[in-house]
């Protein structure tokens, strides 16, 4: 019996083992990494553009910055982007948001780690640049670290100006700005150089993620010569959908804070 518990134990190691090589030494692996936590970054922009452009709707329902007196989540007084809020705070969305920040900043720190690992490996920058051309031989596939960094020092700025002063303290609750996130939004995008580095970093976003998309597609096999024209072209769209959702936000804010207050 005790045998028999053994070898399963040195089949799992074995297992465990070769799972690690699989995601650490293998060029497959560390692709399929890339790919999988890329589909959490996707996804978290995605929840999050929808949720912000509610407040687009807003402006022209008339109910921008309508936020009711009680203190009840779903308020029929609220406008939308409120709701959206409401919504985010919501049992499901605070185990869900972790998880896809988590994958958000694995792609993160793991593309770093990855390219880093090439640079030195290829004996420096200018020989990590590829020599052939094909489909990955484009300005967003040749600069995507470049983006990367790009994203994630707007992110540092992103959450010092948002999650800081919004999120942070509801956690602890001694928050304000929830109960009327319009007010964050006028606060931070009123500024119009504020708006235009926004604005630079959903250009970056954009670049990133329509080689990203098409990227993650590949390295899972779904690379066949028909579907894989289509997939590029469908990443293009939803990319686009998510980079203009954010940008329409920014400005209708801008718009908001300095034209109809």
């Amino acid at each position: 019996m005790k045998l028999a518990r053994f070898g399963l134990y040195l089949q799992s190691c074995t297992e465990s083992n070769q799972l690690q090589m699989f995601i650490f030494n293998s060029s497959i692996g560390k692709k399929f990494v890339q790919a999988v936590s890329g589909a959490f970054l996707i996804l978290f922009l995605l929840l999050h553009a929808t949720i912000n452009f509610f407040s687009v709707i807003d402006s022209f329902t008339g109910k921008y910055g309508a936020v009711a007196a009680d203190d009840k989540l779903f308020s029929a007084g609220d406008g939308l982007f409120k709701l959206g809020c409401d919504f985010m705070s919501t049992p499901v969305i605070d185990i869900m948001v972790p998880v896809l920040a988590f994958g958000f900043f694995v792609h993160i720190l793991y593309g770093c780690w990855l390219t880093v690992k090439n640079i030195i490996a290829r004996g420096g920058v200018k020989r990590y640049e590829v020599s052939g051309k094909g489909a990955t031989d484009s300005w967003s596939a040749r600069n995507m670290f470049v983006l990367g960094i790009v994203i994630l020092g707007f992110i540092g700025y992103h959450l010092t100006s948002f999650w800081a002063h919004m999120q942070l303290p509801e956690m602890f609750g001694i928050g304000t700005l929830e109960e009327n996130p319009y007010v964050l939004l006028n606060l931070t995008f009123g500024k119009w150089w504020v708006l235009l580095l926004y604005l630079v970093w959903f250009i970056s976003i954009w670049y990133h993620l329509t080689h990203g998309f098409w990227s993650m597609f590949q390295t899972v096999g779904w690379d066949g010569k028909t579907w894989f024209k289509r997939i590029k072209v469908i990443g293009i769209i939803l990319v686009t959908i998510i980079c203009l959702a954010f940008a329409i936000t920014a400005i209708n804010a801008f718009v908001q804070a300095n034209c109809l207050a």
